[in-house]
C-alpha cells in the first residue's frame, strides 16, 4: 500500500509516517515546512515540499506518487491564530483541503483519513464524554473550518465516490510537539519548566481537556485506513466521524502539577485571562472508535507525559 501524509514533517504527521513505514507501507510526505521540520521526515519516505494551496503542483505530486490512501494532517492548527488571521486559516484549512480533494479524484485515491478535532467541534458540550452525534458548536474560525471540512468530505464522497473517515482528535501531546508554538500545553509547560521559566495558565486552570498520546493517534489513523480499504462507506457526517480520545477529563492545573513532579520545577504558574474561543470542558466518547475501528488508547497520561519530558530534555 502507498500512503501520502500531508503535514508529515509536523508533530502528528511524522509519527504517523514512522508507523506506516514500520508496517510496510510506501510513504510520501507533503509539507510546506511552515511549522514542520525536515528532520522529522523519516528515512524511507519520499518528501515533497509544497503548499497545499498550489493546486496544480499538488495534483502533479499525487499523479506522480499514486497513493492508495491520503492522510490529511496538514493544517493551521492554532485557535488563537485563527482569530488573528481568519482569512489565512480558511486558505490553509479549507482551500488547501479542496485542492487536495481535487487531486485525490484525479489520481484515483481509494480513501482519505482526515484529521478533525473533537475539542473545537463540539464547543461547550452538554454531554461529557461527548459522542460524535452531539450538536456541533465550534467557537473559533479554526473549529468552523474543521466542521466545514467534514461537510466538504461528505459532499465529495456522495458526488464522486471518494470515501473518507474523519478522526476527531482530543488534545494530542507527545514528543516532537512544538514547545515554542501556541498549540500544545504539555510541550509548552514542559519546556518552560525544564528551563526554569514560569509557565502561563490562561484562565483559572480548571478547564479540562482530553489528553491523548501521539502514538495512539497514529495507530487510530492506521486503523481508519484499514477500515476504508475494507470497503467502509459512511451514510452520514457523524457515521464517518470517530472520536480519538481517552474519555477522561484532565484539568490544565493537573497537567501542571504532574509536569512539575516530572521536571523537578519548584515554582508556581502565572495566571492570565482566558483566551477567546476556548471551551471550558472537553472529553470525547470513544465507544464508536472501539466498536468500529478497534481502537482504544494504550498509553496512560503519566507514561505519555514522562516520554514527552524525556524528549524535551534531549532537545535542550
Amino acid at each position: 500500500m502507498r500512503a501520502l501524509v500531508t503535514g508529515g514533517a509536523g508533530f502528528i504527521g511524522s509519527h504517523l509516517a514512522d508507523l506506516l513505514l514500520s508496517e510496510g507501507w510506501e510513504v510520501a510526505v507533503l509539507d510546506d515546512l511552515s511549522t514542520g521540520k525536515r528532520e522529522n521526515v523519516p528515512q524511507g519516505a519520499t518528501f515533497f515540499q509544497l503548499d497545499l494551496v498550489e493546486a496544480k503542483k499538488v495534483k502533479d505530486v499525487l499523479l506522480e506518487f499514486g497513493p492508495d490512501i491520503v492522510f490529511h494532517q496538514a493544517a493551521q492548527a492554532s485557535v488563537v491564530r485563527s482569530w488573528q488571521d481568519p482569512v489565512r486559516d480558511a486558505q490553509v484549512n479549507l482551500v488547501g483541503l479542496l485542492s487536495l480533494l481535487s487531486a485525490c479524484l484525479a489520481s484515483q485515491v481509494k480513501g482519505v483519513v482526515f484529521a478533525s478535532s473533537g475539542g473545537v467541534l463540539y464547543g461547550d458540550a452538554e454531554v461529557i464524554p461527548t459522542p460524535e452525534a452531539a450538536p456541533k458548536r465550534p467557537l473559533s474560525p479554526y473549529g468552523v473550518a474543521k466542521l466545514a471540512s467534514e461537510h466538504y468530505l461528505f459532499a465529495f464522497q456522495n458526488a464522486h465516490g471518494l470515501p473518507y473517515i474523519a478522526l476527531r482528535y482530543g488534545n494530542v501531546y507527545g514528543p516532537r510537539q512544538d514547545p515554542l508554538g501556541e498549540a500544545g500545553v504539555v510541550a509548552i509547560f514542559g519546556r518552560a519548566m525544564l528551563a526554569g521559566e514560569t509557565p502561563t495558565i490562561y484562565g483559572d486552570g480548571r478547564q479540562t481537556r482530553d489528553f491523548i498520546y501521539v502514538g495512539d493517534v497514529a495507530r487510530a489513523n492506521l486503523l481508519a485506513a484499514e477500515k476504508l480499504l475494507s470497503g467502509f462507506r459512511a451514510s452520514s457526517l457523524d457515521e464517518a466521524a470517530f472520536n480519538v480520545g481517552t474519555g477522561k477529563e484532565t484539568s490544565v492545573l493537573e497537567i501542571f502539577q504532574t509536569l512539575k513532579g516530572l521536571t523537578g520545577f519548584s515554582g508556581e504558574p502565572r495566571f492570565e485571562g482566558p483566551r477567546p474561543g476556548e471551551v471550558r470542558r472537553s472529553a470525547l466518547d470513544g465507544v464508536r472508535a472501539a466498536q468500529v475501528l478497534g481502537f482504544s488508547p494504550q498509553v496512560s497520561l503519566r507514561e505519555g507525559l514522562s516520554a514527552t519530558v524525556a524528549w524535551l530534555r534531549r532537545m535542550r
